[in-house]
C-alpha cells in the first residue's frame, strides 16, 4: 500500500502517519527526515542537497526526488510506505510518477486531510514549547498545570515564530496555492480522497482507515 498524505501545516499529517504505520506496518517517509539523513550520511545526493541548504536556497526537485527514490528502494518499503511532505507541487508529482513507473510501482491512495483556516489558527497559535527540554503543550487541548511553566522540567514555555498567526497565514496561503493544482492532478485517476480533519485524532484516523480498507 503506497500512500501520499496531503494537508496544510497543522492538519495532523504526522500524527496520522504514525497511526497508519502502526496499524499497517508500512514506514513513514518524511522528506525532511530523509534529506537530513542523506546530508548526515554524506551520500552523493546529500552533499549536493547540503550545498543548496548552506546557501539558503531550496533543494531542487531532481535532487529531492533522487533522494526519495533511493529511500523507496530500501527493504522496509517493499510492502508500501506513506509519503509525508512530498510531493508539494504538480511538477514534483509528475516526476514522482515517472520514477515510480520506472520502479514498476504506483501510488494507491492520496489522502488529503482538509482543515479550515480558522481551525488551524486555533490549533497552531495555542501551541507552546519548553525552551529547556522541548516538551510540547497546547493552551486548549493539553495545557500545562502552571501557566507558562513546563510540567516535565519546570522550564519556560514559549510560542514558536512559525506558530504565530501572521506566519501561519503565509504558510497556509502558499500551501493553498500549491495544493489546488496538486489535488486536481491526483483527482484525475480516482485515487484522491478528501478527509475532513475535524474531531478527535481517533475519529480522523477511522475516516482514513475506512478509505484504505474499501
Amino acid at each position: 500500500m503506497r500512500l501520499i498524505l496531503l494537508g496544510p501545516p497543522g492538519a495532523g499529517k504526522g500524527t496520522q502517519a504514525k497511526l497508519i504505520t502502526k496499524k499497517y506496518s508500512i514506514p513513514q517517509v518524511s522528506t525532511g527526515d530523509i534529506l537530513r539523513k542523506a546530508v548526515a550520511d554524506k551520500t552523493q545526493l546529500g552533499i549536493k542537497a547540503k550545498s543548496y541548504m548552506d546557501a539558503g536556497g531550496l533543494v531542487p526537485d531532481e535532487v529531492v526526488i533522487g533522494i526519495i527514490e533511493n529511500r523507496l528502494k530500501e527493504g522496509d518499503c517493499k510492502s508500501g510506505y506513506i509519503l509525508d511532505g512530498f510531493p508539494r507541487t504538480t511538477a514534483q508529482a509528475e516526476a514522482l510518477s515517472k520514477n515510480l513507473k520506472r520502479m514498476s510501482a504506483e501510488i494507491d491512495h492520496v489522502i488529503d486531510i482538509d482543515v479550515d483556516y480558522d481551525d488551524l489558527i486555533k490549533r497552531l497559535t495555542g501551541r507552546r514549547t519548553c525552551r529547556k527540554c522541548g516538551e510540547g503543550f497546547h493552551l486548549s487541548f493539553n495545557p500545562p498545570k502552571k501557566e507558562g511553566i513546563c510540567d516535565k522540567c519546570g522550564g519556560e514555555l514559549y510560542q514558536r515564530d512559525d506558530d504565530k498567526e501572521e506566519t501561519i497565514y503565509k504558510r497556509f496561503k502558499v500551501y493553498h496555492e500549491q495544493s489546488t493544482q496538486l489535488k486536481s492532478y491526483y483527482s484525475k485517476n480516482g485515487r484522491f480522497h478528501s478527509i475532513k480533519g475535524t474531531g478527535s485524532i481517533e475519529d480522523i484516523f477511522n475516516k482514513i482507515a475506512s478509505v484504505l480498507e474499501e
